[in-house]
């Protein structure tokens, strides 16, 4: 499980086995059911999460109780609510595992000792945030711009593992659609 973090790292920065055993030690190992909440509205974020296995959907709930799903994290992702996180903050949104997960959670205070002690890992670290904005702006622009089945296609091809293993639900929630338009588009 180390070896899948080492080597996600390492397709953005090299790092010895003397810096890969300090990174080790600032992440811990969980287990998760499928159901189980990582995060909950209102709840203090303890965590960042790298996927080593499964698969979580991110939710934001409005005031009429409508679910919003903001994003999905399947495995070599990462995933929270970044913002509590990092301003140590009540949750806005949800994390839940969609299929059991494993994962390794890394602490704000352990992240901020990471950066500190290898200043390469905070490099790796914006880069993850780079790639994290530039999707997010792209998913933005795609749902003001594209029809349904475009954002549909666009998602299928990008993500085809994804889409095989997202519900139909969960899917039609994220692209900002019904269920059973969802169910015309993919036939």
């Amino acid at each position: 499980m180390l070896g899948q973090l080492r080597a996600h790292i390492e397709k953005i920065i090299p790092v010895s086995d003397d810096e890969f055993e300090f990174i080790a030690s600032c992440f811990t190992y969980k287990k998760y059911k499928k159901h189980q909440f990582l995060i909950q509205e209102g709840e203090l974020v303890l965590y960042n999460y790298f996927v080593l296995k499964g698969l979580l959907k991110l939710v934001y709930t409005d005031e009429a109780g409508k679910e919003h799903i903001l994003g999905f994290a399947m495995e070599d992702w990462w995933e929270t609510d970044f913002p509590a996180y990092y301003q140590q903050a009540a949750a806005t949104m949800s994390l839940e595992c969609v299929e059991s997960t494993e994962l390794l959670c890394l602490q704000l205070e352990d992240y901020k000792k990471l950066c500190a002690r290898l200043p390469k890992l905070e490099h790796f670290f914006l880069e993850k945030a780079y790639m994290g904005f530039i999707a997010a702006q792209q998913r933005t622009i795609s749902m003001m711009t594209t029809g349904i089945k475009e954002r549909y296609d666009q998602l299928v091809k990008k993500y085809p593992s994804l889409v095989q293993r997202v519900p139909k639900s969960l899917l039609a929630s994220y692209l900002g659609v019904s269920r059973e338009t969802l169910s015309r588009l993919s036939l």
